[in-house]
């Protein structure tokens, strides 16, 4: 039996490559609150170069730069439109309302997507009654629509009503260099038309830690107070800054590499009777799938001890990703694992 384990449970399960490492134990560092760590500047204007935005400021997590977007684009009763399976509804623990006092206005979309005549059907009238809406949220790629990728076209849709609407506009970009390499579009093609873009260094990219907000000048300068108001400010902070920098630089290309996998994982699970998954369409490096023998929670037990690692989503979905973690043959003896375990 291989004792190697298969941890397919998530992209932010990757470790820092031993060149990674070195990078970070090199790193050049100051103190990042006043503004002193060299490192961490490169790393914020790096990623404003790549998403077409005048700045960039450095925060500890995904869910910071999502919710200092929030803070920063809204006011305490302002309304807030986003998918109804969106990560900052599902998965910021209630952030937007307990940080910002934001209402979420949830649309339907498919696999996360939704059109414009959603968010014009979304749109109050103005009225004392009603809160004000003041921010549209996407999310790109999307983690529970299966990693799917937004087309560019509907963004543009949405944030040309959102604009003529007088809203502004965020993007949940944390997987959004999934999204450019999978479709060969530039991450600033994609941010062009927000105000605020969020990014992530910790999952597919394989950097330790770390997340990225952009916008305008004075739109980071706001972020900035409030990240260390969230208590999200950091000293020497380039140690991890540079394991970022160094993902953008060597790690994004590779990205190709989980898409295929995921690819290749999702063509042998349809082979298996009783697994059905759930798209048949797989954008980037995420697989749902259904169990029609089992539950959910109970194949992926029977996994665990097969050292296949996965999350159950729902009573009988359960979803694998794939990451630098693993490589093709991990694919191929997953598949052969879950055939012998799901009946």
């Amino acid at each position: 039996m291989n004792d190697k384990t298969i941890d397919l449970r998530s992209d932010t399960v990757t470790k820092p490559t031993l060149a990674m490492r070195q990078a970070m134990a090199e790193a050049e560092v100051g103190d990042d609150v006043l503004g002193d760590d060299p490192t961490v500047k490169a790393l914020e204007r790096r990623t404003a170069e790549l998403l077409g935005k005048d700045a960039a400021v450095f925060v500890p997590s995904g869910t910071m730069a999502n919710q200092l977007a929030i803070r920063c684009n809204t006011e305490p009763g302002d309304e807030m439109l986003l998918d109804a399976n969106a990560h900052i509804y599902w998965y910021e623990a209630g952030a937007s309302a307990a940080l910002s006092g934001v209402i979420c206005r949830t649309l339907l979309g498919v696999r996360g997507i939704f059109s414009s005549a959603d968010v014009r059907a979304a749109l109050r009238p103005i009225d004392v009654h009603f809160p004000p809406t003041r921010l549209l949220s996407i999310e790109n790629t999307h983690n529970r629509g299966g990693g799917s990728i937004w087309p560019l076209e509907e963004i543009q849709d949405v944030c040309s009503v959102a604009r003529e609407s007088g809203i502004r506009t965020h993007l949940d970009g944390a997987r959004l260099w999934n999204a450019s390499v999978a479709t060969g579009i530039p991450e600033s093609e994609y941010a062009k038309d927000f105000d605020s873009v969020s990014v992530c260094f910790s999952k597919g990219l394989g950097a330790p830690v770390g997340s990225a907000l952009v916008g305008n000048t004075e739109f980071v300068e706001s972020a900035r107070r409030f990240r260390k108001q969230f208590g999200g400010g950091m000293r020497q902070a380039g140690i991890i800054a540079s394991g970022a920098l160094y993902a953008l630089v060597h790690h994004r290309e590779r990205l190709a590499d989980d898409h295929e996998n995921a690819k290749r994982l999702a063509s042998g699970l349809r082979e298996i009777p009783g697994i059905h998954v759930s798209s048949d369409t797989i954008d980037t490096n995420m697989v749902y799938f259904d169990v029609e023998r089992r539950s959910a929670m109970q194949l992926t037990k029977l996994l665990k001890e097969m050292n296949v690692l996965v999350l159950s989503t729902g009573k009988h979905t359960i979803r694998a990703v794939t990451s630098l973690a693993v490589d093709v043959d991990d694919i191929f003896r997953t598949i052969d694992i879950v055939r012998n375990v799901s009946w």
